[in-house]
């Protein structure tokens, strides 16, 4: 089948595919979370801050287990994998992330409970592009 043949020769858009899946799940916790914490009156800001964590530690889960498996024969280190996710995602989850919701916000009048839902269509490219290329990057095994 030649769409088949197509996925067997690039095997990351299956990748993509399953990240956009995780990204889901780490969408809804970090969204439940933020309208959670804006609900009790937090500032938009800390409420996003405080959703970023606890979705970073969902996508570490998930993107260890599912999206960027170690291959037979590759190394990595769990702590390092870790450390590199709270990073990748800091840029891309919380400095861009908190300068659109800004933009959005303050500047374009979108209301605070759906602005996130705008900014995950610019962060999520840039995220699994760091994450492939960086995060779950595999030392090959001497």
């Amino acid at each position: 089948m030649p769409f088949l043949d197509f996925l067997d020769k690039r095997p990351w858009i299956m990748q993509f595919v399953k990240f956009g899946i995780v990204g889901v799940s780490n969408f809804l916790v970090y969204y439940v979370v933020y309208r959670i914490l804006l609900h009790f009156g937090w500032h938009y800001m800390l409420a996003n801050g405080v959703g970023f964590v606890v979705s970073v530690l969902n996508s570490y889960l998930w993107n260890s287990i599912f999206v960027f498996k170690k291959s037979e024969g590759g190394t990595r280190n769990s702590t390092a994998t870790l450390i590199k996710t709270f990073i990748s995602y800091a840029v891309t989850g919380l400095l861009l992330q908190n300068l659109l919701l800004k933009l959005l916000i303050e500047i374009l009048n979108v209301p605070a409970k759906y602005a996130p839902i705008l900014t995950v269509c610019v962060t999520t490219p840039l995220n699994f592009l760091l994450n492939k290329f960086w995060t779950y990057k595999e030392k090959p095994r001497n």
